[in-house]
Formats: structure tokens, sequence, C-alpha cells
């Protein structure tokens, strides 16, 4: 089994179920586990992951040993691995720049947003972590909104020779100048904002693509999102929200036969629910027409822990960007990015991405993973 070190760029609930699945999956058997699409791409198992270096701004985590700071207030991820062995990653002081709302400070004690009392990094502190620690594989779970954070990590990684998984909603992999410059030094991408494992965009990408494979016209559909988690109550701020309605959006939009008006379409985060902690709620309804132009009107609700369903698909987003690092593959892994991000450079249809990405991890060169080789 080989080894894959990650450095965790935020702390929070997503950061918490990664670390959980790890040890979780380590200390079972192949086939005893539950919840994974693939228990080895190339020669790494979910086990083969180890966290060297983590960042992070609020009080609560940052001088706190990792082990300790995934269940750090305000984290409320589902606690299903509880007998962590101990840690001796100390989660170290990140850049703040645009990484929090200012909404956030103004909670009761548990949600409240408290800055760590420390000089934040600078580049060359955050380059030197990297380096120190051999971390080989970024991943990025800034809160939605951070684009000057996000694309700050973004160039800390790409000096320190490290890969990139961006799992929130900044488009750095569908950047073409900073695509580019990550496949000259090749070094992989994997992104852009995550998409869980059975979550709400993936449910309604499946559900718009059988509608036009069956011949079904979508005449409009929304998408209606409630949470009470960290990520949730930070996009109270709706300023914050423009690039994550877009990613959103353009992946149902993509899926679809025919592109839908603008006024026809709605998706995104709904509201804060404090009670809800990490259960996420998703409301879809979609209409359209069959035969004969008769009506035809969908409505689902779905309810799950948000963090773990992310987790299983972040877990195999790490494991490809390694074994495209072992590979000498630089640049953007479109199949990777098709199969688990909302935003990747190129959308392609579930059943296509999921079959292009078996290729990729089977068969060296296989796919359009080879950019930059």
């Amino acid at each position: 089994m080989g080894h894959v070190k990650i450095a965790i760029v935020g702390v929070g609930n997503c950061a918490s179920a990664l670390v959980q699945g790890i040890h979780y999956y380590r200390s079972r058997p192949p086939e005893a586990a539950i919840g994974l699409t693939r228990w080895r791409i190339g020669p790494y198992e979910p086990g083969s992951l180890e966290v060297v270096a983590a960042f992070d701004i609020d009080a609560r985590k940052v001088g706190q040993t990792l082990h300790e700071a995934i269940f750090a207030a305000p984290n409320c991820a589902a606690i299903f691995e509880p007998d962590l062995p101990p840690s001796d990653v100390i989660v170290r002081m990140g850049a703040p720049l645009d990484g929090v709302a200012p909404h956030m400070a103004g909670y009761p004690a548990r949600r409240r947003f408290e800055l760590a009392d420390e000089a934040p990094a600078t580049r060359e502190d955050v380059i030197a972590a990297l380096t120190s620690t051999g971390a080989e594989v970024m991943v990025n779970y800034l809160p939605v909104g951070s684009e000057q954070a996000a694309r700050f990590y973004a160039e800390c990684a790409l000096e320190a020779g490290v890969a990139l998984v961006n799992c929130m909603p900044v488009f750095l992999a569908s950047d073409p100048e900073l695509a580019a410059r990550f496949a000259a030094k090749k070094l992989p991408m994997v992104g852009d904002d995550i998409k869980s494992q059975v979550g709400a965009t993936v449910i309604h990408r499946t559900l718009a693509e059988l509608f036009a494979r069956r011949g079904a016209t979508l005449d409009r559909t929304y998408q209606l999102n409630t949470g009470g988690n960290t990520d949730f109550l930070n996009m109270l701020d709706r300023s914050r929200l423009a690039s994550k309605k877009v990613s959103k959006t353009e992946a149902v939009q993509s899926a679809a036969a025919e592109r839908l008006a603008d006024d026809d379409v709605h998706i995104g985060p709904s509201d804060y629910v404090p009670w809800q902690l990490d259960n996420k709620v998703c409301f879809l309804r979609m209409e359209g027409r069959v035969f004969g132009d008769q009506p035809i009107e969908l409505e689902m609700r779905l309810s799950v822990q948000d963090s773990p369903n992310s987790a299983g698909v972040a877990i195999d987003a790490i494991r490809c960007a390694r074994l495209a690092l072992d590979r000498g593959i630089g640049g953007p892994l479109l199949e990777a990015s098709a199969c688990f991000m909302k935003h990747p450079p190129e959308q392609m249809p579930e059943a296509e991405a999921s079959e292009r990405l078996e290729a990729f991890t089977i068969e060296p060169g296989l796919g359009s993973a080879r950019r930059g080789r």
C-alpha cells in the first residue's frame, strides 16, 4: 500500500469527516468497507492518506492537535470514528484574507467565529510548512466566498510543488491560466467545488439526464437546500454566493437536453437552520412535458449528513491526484474533476465521466487527463 501525504486548508466539518474516514477504513478489511466506490486507486487504499499539515484561523483550532481540532466548536459533523490515535500534527495559523464573512462574529458562543491571536501566515510560511512536511496533495476546504484565500493557497501549492484538490467553489482548476501553470510544473489539479457522494447536485444532474434520455422536456426546476453547519451559516452572506450559484446551476444546466432560461432554474443554498447541524435537507422540483405535450411534475426530498457525504468523494479525488503525480501528469484531471466536482473544466455525463475515470485509474495514459505530461 502506497502513502499519500496531504495538507488540509480549513479544519472544518469536511476535514473532520475526511480524517475520521481515513482511520475508519484503515481499521477495516475491504469486504467490510461500506460507502466507497473504489477500495484501491493505483497502489492507494483509503487508509493510505496521511495528514501532515493543517491550516485554520479559528482560535479554537489553531495550536491544537489535528485530532482535537476536528472535534472543536463550531464543528458538528457526525462522529463515526471517535477513537482516533494521538496526532502529532498541530494546526497552524493560516492566512485570513477573505476567509471569514463579517457576520460570523455576531453569533452565540458555539457558532461565533473567533480569530486566533497569532500573526497571519505569509506565503513563505505556508510554502515552508508544505515543503518541510513533505506534503504531496493540498485539500482546499475553505468557506464559500473565499476567493482571495483560495488563490493564495493555490499559489503556495504551485510554488511548493504540491498537487491541488479544490473542494470549494472558487474556479481554480477551471481557470485556464492557473491550470496551464500547474500543467507546466506537472502538478495535478482536481476541481472545482466538490460533488457529494449521493448529494443534491448529482441527483439533480442524473434526473435531468433521465428527462433528456427519455424524451421528456424539462421546462423549469428548483433545488432548495437547508442546513445547520458553518457552511450554511457562512452562506447567509449572499454576497459570497456568486460562484457557488454558478457552480451548482451550471452542473445541472450542462446535464439538461436544452439550456433553461435563467428565470426557469433556481439552484442554491436557501437557509440556515441551526438545529439541523450537519444534516443537509434538499427539496428538488422538476416540471416538464412528456408524450402528447402532457405535464409531468417530480418532487423529491433528500436528507443526508453533509460532511461524510463529501468526504467519500474527497478520498477518491485525493488518491487520483497522487496517482497522477506518480505518472507525471499535470494540470486539471478532466475525468476526476468531472466525476467529483460540480464545476470541472469540462462537464461530462455522469456515466461517461465514471467510465473514463475507471480507465484512467487502471491504465496510465488513458482518457483526457494527459495534459502536461
